[in-house]
């Protein structure tokens, strides 16, 4: 059965944070009300029994600023609109402010099995810097919390090379974050995006140079792994048996349906887009989209996410590269960046650092 995931994206936040471009906009109860009748229209508008779901993912902005009841009438209605697996993984982020232990107990009762959480740092000094609302007492209460409203399955989110961050307040994150109740990691390399208050000279004049960056991130999978939180994708470490299957879709070019504003898809041999307008997804029947690429998951696309998974691109899934690529390969293995088995090529975390360059090297001509 071909199985899909959907993705619903909430564009609210309390408060926008300073390094951060993801589409978003103030909550207000009336825009909130809003656009969760706007979402259970388009839920029934794409509605298809014969579509087996088998991921929900509610991501932002910070869904935790919706109700349970609202969080829950989607469910619903996806539950009534798709044939939804019994075991889906169903995914909410959260930022840690939003979360009491009342909340936590009624995300749980819905359904919603696994959180992931918006930690970025266990450093009161550096969340700050990034202009976090929540202090690292706050996200270690709300996780602890989480683990005790049953939650097992819970993520947090760590952001690393930051302004003036060292090797020491790193491993301070990681030790405080890796001794609480999670499973997982998604671990990000702080960029400056263009028109957000990061994007200055004081901000950039803090940040650790390349090779210091370099040595952060080195420093930080082998932390990880060392405490269990193995790595299966450039930015993301999971102890045995929690990987993200839902994020496992995109790199490996499986359908998903994204719902609201800003939202993306790769659905019935399309990738398309939601606009990013609050307003006009409310306003609109059903989502206004534009399709940004019409026949997706050619050699190249599959073969450059199947290169962000520690697993790697299985040569035998694209025979007429595998000479070509297996010609290229002998200067990366020597400089450390890459391995293969002969059947199987796959990046180290030395070759995760440059990905972008030998990856292109690999698959492009």
């Amino acid at each position: 059965m071909n199985s899909l995931g959907i993705y619903i994206h909430v564009p609210f936040c309390g408060k926008k944070c300073a390094y951060c471009d993801f589409y978003s906009v103030a909550w207000t109860k009336a825009a909130a009300e809003g656009y969760t009748a706007a979402v259970l229209r388009n839920i029934c508008h794409y509605s298809d029994k014969s579509r087996y779901v088998d991921t929900i993912y509610f991501g932002g902005g910070t869904p935790s600023l919706l109700t349970a009841e609202q969080l829950r009438a989607i469910l619903e209605c996806i539950r009534s609109s798709f044939d939804v697996s019994a075991d889906a993984e169903i995914t909410m982020e959260a930022n840690p402010c939003t979360l009491t232990a009342q909340k936590l107990s009624e995300l749980h009762g819905i359904g919603i099995n696994r959180l992931s959480v918006g930690v970025q740092s266990m450093s009161d000094a550096e969340l700050k810097v990034l202009g976090r609302v929540h202090s690292a007492g706050r996200a270690e209460q709300a996780v602890l919390e989480a683990a005790e409203a049953g939650f097992d399955n819970i993520s947090c989110d760590l952001m690393i090379a930051l302004p003036d961050q060292d090797k020491e307040s790193l491993r301070f994150s990681i030790e405080r974050m890796t001794a609480l109740p999670v499973q997982h990691i998604s671990a990000y390399i702080l960029k400056t995006e263009n028109g957000t208050p990061f994007d200055c000279e004081e901000i950039r004049s803090r940040l650790p140079d390349e090779d210091s960056t370099a040595e952060l991130y080195l420093e930080m999978t082998g932390l990880l792994e060392e405490r269990g939180f193995m790595q299966y994708e450039v930015s993301n470490f999971a102890k045995k048996g929690y990987e993200s299957r839902h994020n496992i879709r995109y790199w490996k070019c499986s359908d998903y349906l994204g719902i609201g504003p800003a939202a993306h898809s790769c659905y019935k041999g399309r990738r398309f887009a939601v606009e990013r307008d609050l307003e006009g997804f409310i306003n609109s029947e059903v989502q206004q989209i534009t399709v940004t690429d019409e026949s997706p998951c050619g050699f190249e696309e599959y073969a450059m996410l199947r290169l962000r998974l520690k697993e790697g691109l299985l040569l035998g899934d694209v025979p007429e590269h595998r000479e070509e690529i297996m010609k290229k390969l002998p200067p990366l293995i020597k400089s450390g960046y890459a391995e293969t088995d002969g059947e199987r090529v796959w990046l180290t975390p030395k070759g995760f650092l440059m990905s972008n360059s030998v990856i292109g090297y690999l698959i492009f001509k």
